[in-house]
């Protein structure tokens, strides 16, 4: 970057912790805004630092005019999008904040988000509307920001957002929230409200005052004329859920078709903030002693089933309400009842020997429940690193199939 390096590193101190992970993983920026590169990304949902010292590398026009024009149209997607894109695209900061929302939210929340955007109702989504996203997750943004130096804030916004901003600006509100919002509520409640705000009016300001990115023109083609309906937009988000789901994967199972059981506990217990992990792995060694592995198939479907986990909590809590805990046919029929999800009786046992800690063979709402929650913040979190024991079997495994 071109500007005084010092002060561009002292704006970290004046950083959310979001703003600071998307800040410590981003390597691009293009007339004074940082981008992540879709290999940014990745990185920032499954490692817990970047695998190298991030340098802000500066893209000129034609650079950045060449990434775009290499940019594949939505109809053209798959689960490997952002691994074939690596290091070609630009993600700005509120896309990045846009992207963690959909990894966590269920399949049947996509219609939602799609009809949040689709604020005129013809079942398309224009460039226009979706630009909507920028302002309300700025606002959002605003709430949250840290006291202190309004010079300096003012330059941090200018790194994230690519252009000045008023604090007293734009989303109109029936006043303060009382209670902290996740950027999905907040985009719930104000998608709704554009039609009826200046939010709407906005967008064509910051259309013009920012440039394109990866995700506009993936979306909305190189002159942001198209539009996107629904099945595209469903299979985008599904196709991202999946590729995260399998670089996960596939940095446990080096190339074999399973995870062992307690590779599975590792994934689960790094987002949360549960302090003593050795308890539960030491618990599940002992339980489960005969190692059989988790496919990704059973993979994919528990991580379905936690964006559920709300709809799940309810029949948790119903039977928490009548203290009673709750056993794996009744913890399998529960998920099923819930979510439409159907997890296979070794993955439920596998969950069980993992978070039944007192050993009873029923899980309460309090072992499971609290700690997924805590789960379920991926990305908005820091990560809290877990030493990770691999069990002799597993090494052997894993020694054999790298000769």
């Amino acid at each position: 970057v071109t500007e005084n390096r010092s002060d561009l590193e002292d704006l970290h101190l004046y950083a959310t912790p979001r703003e600071q992970r998307f800040r410590r993983f981003a390597s691009l920026e293009f007339e004074g805004q940082l981008y992540m590169t879709p290999y940014d990304f990745i990185q920032a949902v499954t490692s817990d630092e970047p695998k190298h010292a991030k340098k802000w590398r500066s893209l000129s026009k034609q650079e950045l005019n060449q990434i775009l024009m290499e940019t594949p149209p939505v109809w053209k997607g798959s689960s490997k999008l952002f691994r074939n894109l690596n290091e070609k695209g630009v993600i700005s900061y509120t896309e990045y904040l846009f992207l963690l929302c959909i990894l966590t939210k269920p399949h049947a929340g996509f219609r939602i988000a799609f009809n949040m955007f689709d604020t005129d109702g013809n079942e398309m989504v224009d460039k226009k509307e979706f630009l909507v996203l920028q302002e309300i997750f700025r606002k959002k943004n605003e709430k949250r920001e840290k006291r202190g130096d309004e010079e300096k804030r003012a330059m941090l916004r200018l790194q994230l957002y690519g252009y000045h901003t008023s604090t007293n600006s734009v989303l109109k509100t029936e006043g303060e929230d009382l209670v902290p919002r996740s950027y999905w509520d907040t985009l719930r409640r104000s998608t709704s409200q554009a039609l009826f705000s200046d939010l709407a009016e906005r967008a064509d300001d910051i259309s013009s005052s920012l440039s394109d990115t990866t995700l506009l023109v993936h979306f909305f083609g190189k002159k942001g004329k198209a539009e996107l309906n629904f099945e595209d937009f469903y299979r985008f988000m599904d196709n991202l859920q999946t590729e995260v789901l399998e670089i996960e994967f596939l940095s446990y199972s080096n190339g074999m078709n399973t995870i062992s059981e307690e590779d599975f506990a590792h994934i689960l217990l790094r987002y949360t903030n549960v302090e003593n992990t050795s308890s539960y792995l030491e618990n599940m060694r002992s339980s489960i002693p005969e190692e059989k592995g988790i496919t990704f198939e059973e993979f994919r479907s528990f991580f379905q089933f936690l964006n559920n986990l709300e709809d799940f909590a309810i029949a948790m809590q119903m039977y928490n309400f009548a203290s009673r805990s709750i056993g794996q046919d009744e913890f399998k029929r529960a998920v099923y009842v819930a979510t439409g999800v159907k997890l296979s009786p070794h993955l439920v046992n596998t969950v069980f020997k993992i978070f039944d800690v007192d050993r009873d063979d029923q899980l309460s709402y309090k072992e499971f429940i609290g700690i997924m929650k805590d789960r379920l913040n991926r990305g908005f979190r820091g990560y809290k690193p877990i030493q990770r024991y691999t069990t002799f079997k597993s090494c052997v495994r894993k020694e054999l199939y790298s000769r």
